[in-house]
Order: structure tokens, then C-alpha cells, then sequence
């Protein structure tokens, strides 16, 4: 062959070494993708980045059985993260590619999910050992050690919040209320945003304060009531629809004559909770009662009855409000005002054996004619029943 040619040929085969060379230089990665109810995970996003020098590999996704491969990577050292929904679920280090078959890398996040957790635990006990050391990187070690610290924090501060907490209702359970507002207290300053908290450290000042109705206390009474407004507006800053928050405000409000201020609040509650609307405007007639507004406690009762018609207590009051409007005659008689003994009939109906079932069977009974300028219910004669007894409100 002239020198030439051979030169030429030469030439040509360097350069098909050449390029074979190339070739062989070329690698894969494949792998199949679990979710963590053990299925295949279509649509899952491989991302490859390589280690050695720089180089991001990108596009390889899972098909229906939940498998990918990636060919043409140079043989180098990469990262292969699992990528779904924008988010990293999964990620290998240092996976060395070779030439040949595609280096298998598979990512099962049951068993990933599983492992995190137990490698948490670990870290949160101080119990990792050099194998599982090993196995995670600097930064993922950091990250666990720091949550360790955050879990320990947070139950450290759970057990103190219900320590505090279920101190508080034992110490009000057990009417010891100056004890069961400290702990409540305290259930606070761990952690403010409880509305439960603040709901009960204002049930413990209402209840305190209906301790406290003596001349020499009523200074007391009025700070404590005042207190129990500022825990209930505490409780209603985290939970402001939350009907009974303000009709027990409503109540404390009353308590401390702020009547306009109850009515509101009572409003609220029968808007924001329609089921207890009835039980809000019985509270109403019965703050007015005791506000000396009769004619506005008949309209808040009839109300009542008209939202929930089988609130017997409604009823009665009604019934005692309408029995005060009564016209005695120069001569006796006496005339009552429509709807009177209908309104002690119905409780009757509704609570035969109620509290003030004796009181409203001598209602009727009197209205059967004339009676004396100097009255007096016989039945409170024989039981010894208060008729004209005002109405208490009914909390939440």
C-alpha cells in the first residue's frame, strides 16, 4: 500500500478509536419509583445533577408502572433527586455511573418515610448509631438534630400547658376558684393562643364572682367579673364565631349592668348559631327582668318561644311577665292579659314535673275568678315556692 494510503488509513482508524472512545464514555441511570402505599408512581420527576464537575440532567419522568430511565450521561459521580409536584421527596448521593448496563437506582418512599422516621427517633433519643451516621449526610444530620431539639421543646411545652390546664379544671370542679385561675393562668403565659384557656379561666372568675354578692365584696365582685370580660374577649380574639364565647360574655357583661353591651353580645350568639338563638333571648328576657325592663323581658321571651318552641322556661317567664300586667277592678275582678295562662299551660306540657310546675299550677288555678287586693299564691302557702322569683340566665 503507498505511504499515502496508508497515512489516510491510519488517519481513519484513530479516528473510528477515536470515536468509539467517545461512545463508551456514554452511561445510564434507570429505576422504578414507589409511593408510600406501595404503588407505582406515574409522572414523577428525575432529577439529575451531576457531582464530579458541573452538569444538570433534566426530563426523565416515570411512566404507568412508575419506571424512568435516563441515557447519554457521561460516566461521572451525580445526585439523583425524586421530584414530585415541584417538591424533593427522595434524593441517592454519590451514585457512580459505569459503562455497560444502567446503574439501577430505585426510590420506595414507604421504606424512605420509614427510615426518616426511625433515624428521627434516633436523633431525638441521642441514640443514632455509626452506621446510620454514616448514612446520612452533615446537613441532613443537622436538620434532624435541630428537629429533635424543636420536638423535645414542643413536648416540654405541651406538658407544662396541660399540667396547668388540668389543674385548672380539677381546682374549678372542685369550687376552689382562686387556685384554678392561677393555673389557668399559667395554661396562658405557656401558650396564648388556647381559646379552651381563657374560656375557663373566665368561668372561674364568673363562678367566683357569684360567691361574692355581699355589700363588703362587691368591689371584688366587679374585678372579678371585669377579669372574666377580658378572658372572654382573649377566647373570642382566637374563636370569634363561636356562639356560646358570647353569650356567656353576654351573661358577664349583664352581671356588671353593662346591659346594651349584653344585648350585642346575645345578638351575636343567636346569628352566629340559630339552634341556640332561643336559649340567647331567654338570657335577654331575663337580663331585662332583672334590669326592671318588664315590657322589653315579655318581648325577649316571647322570642324565644318563637325561635325554639320547645324552651319551656321561655314560656313560663313569659307567663309571670304577662301575669304582672293583670287589672283588678274596684270590685275584684280581675282581667288578665291574653295569652297568660296558655303561657303557664305550655310549660306545663313541656315540663309536667319542672321546677316551676308547682308555681304555674297555682297561677291557673287563681285565674278562675276574683281574687283579694291581698293575694297569696296558695300553693306558695303549701310549698313553700318564691312565684315572684326572677329568673336566672342559662349559660353556654
Amino acid at each position: 500500500m503507498p505511504a499515502k494510503l496508508r497515512a489516510i488509513s491510519l488517519i481513519a482508524f484513530g479516528f473510528l478509536l477515536s470515536t468509539g472512545g467517545a461512545f463508551a464514555q456514554i452511561s445510564a441511570i434507570e429505576g422504578d419509583v414507589k409511593g408510600v402505599d406501595g404503588q407505582p408512581v406515574k409522572g414523577a420527576s428525575i432529577l439529575i445533577e451531576r457531582q464530579d464537575m458541573k452538569g444538570v440532567y433534566k426530563g426523565a419522568k416515570t411512566d404507568k408502572k412508575g419506571h424512568y430511565i435516563y441515557n447519554g450521561l457521561p460516566l461521572g459521580r451525580y445526585k439523583v433527586s425524586l421530584v414530585i409536584d415541584g417538591q424533593t421527596k427522595d434524593y441517592v448521593d454519590g451514585v457512580k455511573t459505569s459503562l455497560g448496563d444502567p446503574t439501577p437506582i430505585n426510590f420506595d418512599m414507604k421504606a424512605s418515610a420509614d427510615k426518616s422516621a426511625a433515624l428521627a427517633k434516633a436523633a431525638e433519643a441521642g441514640t443514632l448509631t455509626k452506621e446510620q451516621e454514616r448514612s446520612i449526610s452533615k446537613a441532613d444530620k443537622d436538620a434532624l438534630e435541630k428537629r429533635a431539639k424543636e420536638n423535645a421543646a414542643a413536648m416540654a411545652k405541651n406538658k407544662a400547658l396541660n399540667d396547668a390546664y388540668n389543674g385548672g379544671m380539677t381546682a374549678l370542679e372542685a369550687k376552689q376558684f382562686d387556685t384554678a385561675i392561677d393555673s389557668f393562668k399559667k395554661a396562658g403565659e405557656v401558650d396564648p393562643n388556647q381559646e379552651a384557656v381563657w374560656a375557663e379561666l373566665a368561668k372561674a372568675y364568673n363562678e367566683k364572682a357569684e360567691t361574692e354578692k355581699k355589700p363588703d365584696v362587691m368591689a371584688q365582685r366587679q374585678e372579678d367579673l371585669q377579669h372574666a370580660t377580658e378572658a372572654y374577649a382573649k377566647a373570642l380574639a382566637i374563636k370569634p364565631d363561636d356562639a356560646a364565647l358570647h353569650l356567656n360574655l353576654a351573661l358577664a357583661l349583664a352581671n356588671m349592668k353593662k346591659i346594651d353591651e349584653a344585648k350585642a353580645e346575645l345578638e351575636k350568639a343567636a346569628q352566629l348559631d340559630p339552634t341556640q338563638a332561643g336559649k340567647a333571648y331567654y338570657n335577654l328576657g331575663a337580663i331585662y327582668i332583672n334590669s326592671g325592663q318588664t315590657d322589653a323581658a315579655g318581648d325577649a321571651f316571647k322570642k324565644a318561644m318563637e325561635l325554639d318552641p320547645t324552651y319551656a322556661d321561655a314560656y313560663y317567664q313569659y307567663g309571670v311577665v304577662l301575669m304582672a300586667k293583670m287589672q283588678v277592678a274596684a270590685d275584684g275582678k280581675v282581667t288578665y292579659a291574653p295569652g297568660t295562662q296558655e303561657a303557664f299551660q305550655k310549660y306545663l306540657d313541656l315540663k309536667p314535673d319542672g321546677p316551676n310546675a308547682d308555681a304555674a299550677k297555682g297561677f291557673i288555678a287563681s285565674m278562675g275568678g276574683t281574687i283579694q287586693t291581698n293575694y297569696v299564691n296558695p300553693n306558695a302557702a303549701k310549698k313553700g315556692a318564691n312565684t315572684k322569683k326572677k329568673p336566672t340566665t342559662q349559660q353556654q
